[in-house]
């Protein structure tokens, strides 16, 4: 069984108990929050090695870096292999910003993106028009409804209801 595999059945486990699951939840975002503040002092140093290695370089468990490297993956640049990581795969953390700051906000781990190292990196005014992007990406905006009454939006010049609205 590979990594992953064993970190999804840990960190989602239905047969633990809920206190036992949230303080598993409270410290892994502890030691999450961490590795972040670490990244985010410099950010355009794309950090690499095995799973194993960075687990050592962060102070964690293999299984909490494989949590880490799960998280992350979908704002890499380059997305690790995470499906079949072992401990001696090589892995990077090299990271879009815009990217990972817009899927922290999709998350909501407003602990994330709330880190005062953004404000090293975008200024107040980007790190709003970031935010305000993200929240729009889940954004369903429906159009406006046609009325029965209507000129047909096919552009015939019949009414709604006479053209494309008589088979609704």
């Amino acid at each position: 069984m590979g990594l992953l595999q064993d970190w999804r059945d840990t960190a989602y486990s239905q047969t633990e108990e809920k206190g036992k699951m949230e303080q598993f939840w409270q410290d892994y975002f502890q030691k999450e929050k961490a590795i972040y503040e670490q990244l985010l002092a410099d950010p355009d140093t794309a950090v690499t090695g095995t799973v194993k290695e960075l687990a050592e370089k962060y102070g964690i468990d293999v299984q909490t870096m494989t949590g880490f490297l799960d998280g992350i993956n979908d704002s890499l640049i380059e997305p690790n292999p995470i499906e079949e990581m072992e401990e001696d795969t090589p892995v990077s953390l090299a990271f879009d910003k815009e990217k990972l700051y817009k899927n922290m906000v999709d998350a909501k781990a407003d602990w994330l993106y709330g880190l005062e190292a953004w404000k090293d990196i975008y200024s107040e005014e980007e790190l709003k028009n970031l935010y305000r992007e993200a929240k729009k990406m889940n954004t369903i905006v429906k159009g406006k409804k046609i009325g029965r009454n209507d000129p047909c939006p096919c552009g015939s010049g019949k009414k709604y209801k006479f053209c494309c609205g008589r088979n609704a």
